[in-house]
């Protein structure tokens, strides 16, 4: 029943900016958690950050701590991913997931039961 579908993504020069949006239906999401996982080509999924859908409270990777900000628009069912100061190494497939929220961090792929399909960004060096 959830959907998630990402936009936004694209080819930007390093030290610009970007915005992904995650647009979530099918489900009520006052008590779920929103993650941003990202894959470059080769390498596993990679946790990028988390926030709970109602209180706003955010946990960052270490890779994009102070330059990636989520933030979410409860009217519109959307959530977005901020990315400022990219680098050549944020190049990747982007997907955004849901799950019920649980008292918990979801840090892991396998934490998360809903997944969009992803958006590619590139950043040139």
């Amino acid at each position: 029943q959830v959907q998630l579908v990402e936009s936004g993504g694209g080819l930007v020069q390093a030290g610009g900016s970007l915005r992904l949006s995650c647009a979530a239906s099918g489900g009520t999401f006052t008590n779920y958690v929103m993650g941003w996982f990202r894959q470059a080509p080769g390498k596993e999924r990679e946790f990028v950050g988390t926030i709970q859908w109602s209180y706003g409270s955010t946990v960052y990777g270490d890779s994009v701590k102070g330059r990636f900000t989520i933030s979410t628009d409860n009217a519109k069912s959307e959530v977005y991913l901020q990315m400022n100061s990219l680098k050549p190494e944020d190049t990747g497939v982007y997907y955004c997931a849901a799950d019920l929220y649980t008292g918990r961090w979801r840090k892991l792929p396998y934490e998360y039961h809903y997944w969009g399909r992803g958006t590619q960004v590139t950043v040139s060096s």
